[in-house]
């Protein structure tokens, strides 16, 4: 039978099929072929002896927290306390591209901020939406709703930007406390988080403390680069080009005509190391 992995706990796989949940144990090989379930694995297991049997190939895998096969990241992006941060949203969107999980910027706290402020933010984000990220409010709920049928999400974003206020919009049911640890899925807030996955629509979503690893140093710069997905519409004469040195670099034309948002490249730089004042 086919399933997914919903929650590991200690050497017990909980897995989802059929609308039932299976605690299941690994078969002994995988120990000694260093095969390490994750939470979002696919797999093929024995209903009756209640062993997995094989895990699926991974569309994605990430190290902290130890998920699998995301569809979508609700990028969880504050306005106002904490202050509206490009570097850490264009950090939230390369580590998602790499991984090929589709971003969608939601943006909280509009109503901190006066309305000459928000014209300002809203002009970002229409880049952002011009290259292809869908931006919306935490105020969308119903949309958020529809984004989330038949898929499999998580919501990250900065500390405080009011992730556990929009999941209890979405469900009041989940019940989570702001700023504090879930107590509807029966953690207190001094027992261990673990990452798990809760149907919803069609889909499910993914209860997990955040990315952690937001640092972009274990990535190679082609990586990097083809994570700013608007430096593919252009072609650069120079081939294998990082867009840092050559005075002719398309790349840098474009931040010069303000076609690319300067925020962005200088975030690209910063991403691959390079002193936005030493790259000529």
């Amino acid at each position: 039978m086919r399933g997914q992995i919903v929650k590991i706990s200690s050497d017990l796989c909980f897995v989802s099929a059929e609308e039932q949940i299976y605690p299941c144990k690994c078969r002994g090989l995988f120990r000694k072929e260093h095969i390490i379930p994750v939470v979002g694995d696919y797999v093929l297991f024995s209903k009756e002896k209640k062993i997995i049997e094989k895990i699926e190939e991974r569309k994605n895998v990430f190290d902290r927290p130890k998920v699998s096969n995301i569809d979508q990241a609700f990028l969880i992006t504050s306005l106002k306390l904490p202050d509206f941060s490009l570097i850490l949203l264009d950090k939230f969107i390369s580590l998602m591209e790499i991984h090929h999980v589709k971003p969608i910027i939601c943006i909280t706290k509009e109503d901190l901020l006066s309305e000459d402020e928000l014209k300002l933010i809203y002009e970002v984000l229409q880049y952002y939406s011009d290259i292809g990220y869908m931006v919306v409010s935490n105020t969308e709920i119903n949309k958020i709703r529809d984004l989330l049928k038949g898929k499999t999400s998580v919501f990250t974003g900065q500390t405080g930007a009011g992730k556990s206020t929009l999941l209890n919009k979405i469900n009041p049911n989940w019940n989570l406390e702001v700023g504090e640890v879930s107590q509807a899925l029966g953690r207190g807030k001094h027992t261990t988080r673990v990452v798990e996955l809760f149907p919803f629509l069609g889909g499910k979503v993914m209860d997990t403390p955040g990315f952690s690893a937001l640092e972009l140093t274990g990535y190679s710069v082609d990586e990097i680069k083809n994570s700013f997905v608007e430096f593919s519409k252009y072609s650069c004469p120079f081939k294998d080009c990082s867009h840092t040195k050559e005075n002719e670099c398309v790349i840098k034309q474009e931040v010069s005509a303000n076609h690319i948002l300067e925020s962005r490249y200088h975030n690209y730089l910063s991403f691959i190391g390079v002193d936005k004042n030493e790259k000529n």
